[in-house]
């Protein structure tokens, strides 16, 4: 009876454990599959173990790109591409745009088209690609030195109740509000001052977005107008706000850009009865993410969009700063790359206050909008899943004292595996440009380090185990 109680807990036990790849195999049957999530720990693993395996690095890399972490996945695709893994620099290519590193993307696809071409492989896929990395590095030439005054994050369902904008300004609605209809993934209105014009987004036939006006006429609306091709005729198009004069339009869509919606700004030309062709308004309002709904109250001198960057489903950052009168770019040449990258993501937005008192001046007046107390995105800690449905970011988010006193030992010695990680890697690079003598005296010193290096690793994942488990017990 003992022993079957014992199997039962152990049974238990290991159903309890997440669904992931526990060998190589298993690991190429997910990854073949899509599901890099559960395959990225196993190549992690084989990768570390054997730093210069072509296959390893790449598996592991493409993983981390198709999970999010671009950054996490450049170290490993460029030994991978080193090493001569077919399609590294496919890979590699896309880790190096999403991380805003647009030369070095540039810069890869042009030498994996060069090779395709001598392999006589067909170039288009990567042609495209490569079109879009010089378009992205235009950008980034381009960054608008912009003060950004404030971010909160809001539900994605209803962040237009973040927008306090001035009547005179027009005003902004959710589609359903405002027709009074239940359509699915909704999109927005905008209504001018005097009431007498609206622009706003409604499937076609094709189930993508179209931006559409209506104008009163007396007390009666007439039909709708489509805008011009030169707006609606690529992908999705919506978010339209219209600025003061009644000709600049501003609008998102997905059809081009860095990646999922993008912002444009189009204006009527009266001579023409026409719209002049939009321009993508660029750095750090766009980004790889989804940004739109971009508002100009030139009564309160601030400015509104909304982004999902950084953001978890469901959520969306809405960033307000204060609009150029000209567009002031930053200088690409003579500006550090990585605080330029970072400004252009909007990494920090303190980083765009340089006047305190635009500053200071800026936030009285989205005071006295009565701006709703936001929810201020901050720096996180750290970031530890719990379960499906938990991630903590805080130590103050553990509601179990041990699990809260392990995960303190677990960070301890996460640090430390780093520290001696990096350390092994140096010892690698130098023991391969070593001589021989020298490379027979520091042999034992890395074996050693590398044993110590795994037996870390090992206990790390032990101990999260552990962290989560104990936390979970608690939660139940």
């Amino acid at each position: 009876m003992k022993k079957k109680s014992i199997l039962y807990c152990l049974l238990s036990l290991i159903l309890c454990l997440p669904v992931a790849a526990q060998t190589l195999s298993e690991a190429k049957a997910m990854y073949s599959k899509g599901d890099y999530a559960k395959a990225k720990t196993t190549f992690e693993h084989y990768a570390k173990r054997y730093p210069n395996n072509a296959n390893y690095n790449l598996w592991y890399g493409v993983c981390c790109l198709k999970t999010n972490e671009a950054e996490k996945a450049i170290k490993p695709l460029e030994t991978a591409v080193k090493r001569r893994a077919t399609g590294g620099q496919f890979y590699l290519g896309q880790a190096y745009n999403d991380t805003y590193r647009f030369q070095d993307a540039v810069d890869t696809y042009q030498e994996y088209i060069s090779e395709l071409i001598k392999l006589k492989r067909p170039a288009d896929e990567a042609e495209k690609l490569l079109s879009q990395c010089r378009n992205d590095l235009l950008m980034i030439k381009g960054v608008e030195k912009v003060c950004v005054i404030d971010s909160f994050v809001v539900d994605k369902a209803n962040f237009l109740k973040a927008y306090k904008i001035s009547k005179e300004s027009g005003q902004l609605y959710n589609y359903n509000d405002y027709f009074k209809t239940i359509e699915k993934n909704a999109a927005t209105v905008y209504e001018s001052q005097l009431k007498d014009r609206i622009y706003y987004s409604e499937r076609d036939k094709n189930n993508n977005f179209r931006i559409y006006s209506k104008q009163k006429l007396s007390d009666r609306w007439m039909n709708p107008v489509l805008l011009p091709d030169n707006i609606n005729a690529v992908g999705n198009t919506a978010y339209p706000f219209v600025m003061t004069d009644g000709q600049t339009i501003y609008y998102a869509t997905d059809g081009n850009g860095l990646g999922g919606y993008d912002i444009y700004a189009t204006r009527y030309n009266t001579d023409s009865d026409s719209f002049l062709n939009p321009v993508n308004i660029g750095m750090p309002y766009n980004s790889p993410a989804n940004d739109y709904m971009y508002v100009i109250d030139e009564f309160n001198q601030l400015g509104w969009f909304a982004s999902d960057r950084y953001q978890p489903e469901g959520k969306v950052c809405i960033y307000v700063f204060v609009p150029n009168e000209t567009k002031k770019v930053y200088d690409y040449d003579n500006t550090d790359q990585k605080k330029l990258i970072s400004l252009a993501q909007l990494r920090s937005i303190k980083d765009t206050w340089e006047d305190k008192n635009i500053v200071a001046e800026a936030k009285q007046r989205m005071k006295e909008a009565d701006t709703p107390a936001p929810i201020a995105v901050k720096e996180r800690d750290f970031e530890f899943i719990i379960n499906d449905e938990k991630t903590y970011h805080e130590l103050s988010d553990f509601t179990s004292q041990k699990a809260a006193d392990l995960f303190q030992q677990y960070k301890t010695m996460k640090k430390d595996y780093q520290k001696k990680e990096t350390t092994l890697e140096q010892q690698r690079l130098d023991y391969a440009q070593a001589t021989k003598d020298k490379k027979t005296e520091m042999a034992a010193g890395i074996i050693d380090l590398e044993q110590r290096v795994q037996q870390i690793y090992q206990t790390l994942h032990t101990l999260e185990k552990e962290v989560r488990n104990t936390e979970i017990i608690k939660l139940k």
